[in-house]
């Protein structure tokens, strides 16, 4: 073969790779993203849009400071105040606009973030074609980020179908919809960059991480797969200036559901709990355990009378699986439990003594377990006095330091007591008293009875600690 031939030949192959590959492109285009000859997201995006509308807010009316410098007509100019006569007609009322999703039509049920609507004295919630209607707070649920608005719609409303957002693979491409800076209607791509993100505030949290762009004003809007089908709702973004750097956060479908349909039902989340006092598996403990596995919840308590207790559960079981789902630490274990119904029965895998097992529980009501908790210690005459005024309880699965660290938590503190005033706060929790670790309510009242003079309290804050001294 001549060099000429032979360059021709090349071509000819090259050319014919080069058809079939493009043919193939095209050929994996998913159904109705076709423009034309071009792929394209406008054919999906026609059927979403119409259900993706912006809410906004109107707070309660707020007083000008009552100060005499603002009386001052170049203070108020200074401060940009409206002048008195302004002031006495109108008191300014903050107004904020995010994102909703309508989700049933017939029934005119909008998905929204909580903290969008969470200070609200009305909501207003317009559609893509510009009608306009009155929102009325079905309920909402500060612990997922999640609110449920109602519209009296007349006709034509667009719903977004729900998604398996367990389905969902880092790569897969998405887009976010919303009204970001007030704008309207706006679109962006991207995939989804990381799963079962969590540490952003919420206690139950398996965020969805993306680089599609999230912005102020997107919060509470669609997060769709190529399909049209809502998989999230836009939450967050992580900005040091309050914008886009192509890490945002949206609620999973099956998380914002399962908070969705309890509130559609009853009004308000309903919280389950198992009933165990635990911490997360570590390679150490694995090993001490005789264990081949690293990932799970170590059950540290047993709580009497709970779930767990009558479902055969104890301590140092490993639980591994709720319902066939992996459990790899506390968060996903809460999530796992905290999100379900009081009444549901979930099966539990765990291990012990190097051995798996699969025990049924059926789920209690977390409020009624508080509140009949027989945990709780008081502080009359059982604790020291520099503790009066403050109850204990367990760390339990719902508590946002569950898994983390072991101690006992400040369930209640009294305003003006001796608990108060030496700096306790609901929700502390205690580690260690004078020098000694503590993990559970006995070993509280061993080490601060009332005879103890002086207390040395290390305590966990949020993400802080500090030492308090008690005397």
């Amino acid at each position: 073969m001549t060099p000429t031939a032979s360059t021709r030949f090349i071509a000819l192959v090259f050319s014919c790779l080069l058809f079939l590959a493009t043919s193939s492109a095209q050929a994996a285009v998913p159904s109705g993203m076709l423009a034309g000859d071009q792929p394209s997201l406008a054919p999906m995006l026609d059927k979403a849009l119409p259900a993706v509308v912006n809410v906004v807010v109107t707070g309660k009316p707020q007083q000008m400071p009552d100060n005499p410098l603002f009386n001052d007509p170049f203070f108020r100019r200074f401060f940009d105040m409206p002048d008195q006569q302004q002031q006495r007609r109108a008191p300014r009322q903050p107004t904020a606009a995010g994102s909703g999703v309508v989700v049933d039509a017939d029934r005119g049920f909008v998905l929204t973030n909580h903290h969008v609507v969470k200070d609200a004295e009305k909501i207003v919630v317009r559609l893509n074609d510009n009608r306009e209607y009155d929102a009325k707070l079905i309920g909402d649920d500060p612990e997922t980020d999640i609110a449920v608005l109602e519209i009296e719609a007349d006709d034509n409303l667009t719903e977004l179908p729900i998604a398996d957002s367990d389905d969902l693979r880092v790569g897969d491409f998405v887009v976010a919809i919303g009204n970001p800076f007030g704008l309207r209607q706006t679109v962006t791509s991207g995939i989804v960059s990381g799963l079962g993100r969590h540490g952003l505030g919420n206690r139950y949290e398996d965020f969805i991480q993306t680089d599609a762009s999230i912005n102020p004003g997107n919060s509470g809007g669609a997060l769709v797969n190529l399909k049209g089908e809502l998989v999230g709702i836009n939450s967050a973004i992580l900005s040091r200036t309050g914008g886009n750097i192509g890490i945002g956060f949206a609620i999973p479908s099956n998380l914002v559901n399962s908070v969705y349909r309890q509130i559609a039902e009853n009004g308000e989340v309903q919280r389950a709990r198992l009933g165990v006092v635990g911490q997360n598996l570590t390679s150490d403990l694995a090993s001490a355990f005789d264990l081949d596995i690293t990932q799970g919840v170590v059950v540290a308590q047993v709580m009497p009378d709970s779930p767990a207790s009558k479902a055969g559960i104890k301590e140092r079981d490993v639980i591994t699986h709720v319902n066939d789902k992996k459990i790899d630490d506390f968060s996903e274990l809460a999530n796992a439990i905290g999100l379900r119904s009081p009444g549901e029965k979930v099966t539990v895998t765990l291990m012990r003594n190097g051995k798996k097992r699969e025990l049924k529980a059926t789920l209690a009501n977390a409020e009624e377990m508080a509140s009949n908790s027989g945990s709780d210690v008081g502080s009359t005459s059982e604790l020291a006095a520099g503790l009066d005024g403050a109850t204990f309880g367990p760390i339990t699965e719902d508590s946002a330091m569950a898994g983390e660290v072991e101690g006992v938590v400040v369930t209640d503190v009294e305003r003006g007591s001796a608990a108060a005033r030496a700096g306790l706060r609901p929700d502390d929790i205690i580690t260690s008293i004078n020098r000694r670790a503590i993990s559970d309510v006995s070993q509280l009242s061993e080490l601060a009875g009332p005879d103890v003079k002086q207390l040395l309290l290390h305590v966990r804050r949020g993400q802080g600690a500090l030492f308090l001294l008690i005397r």
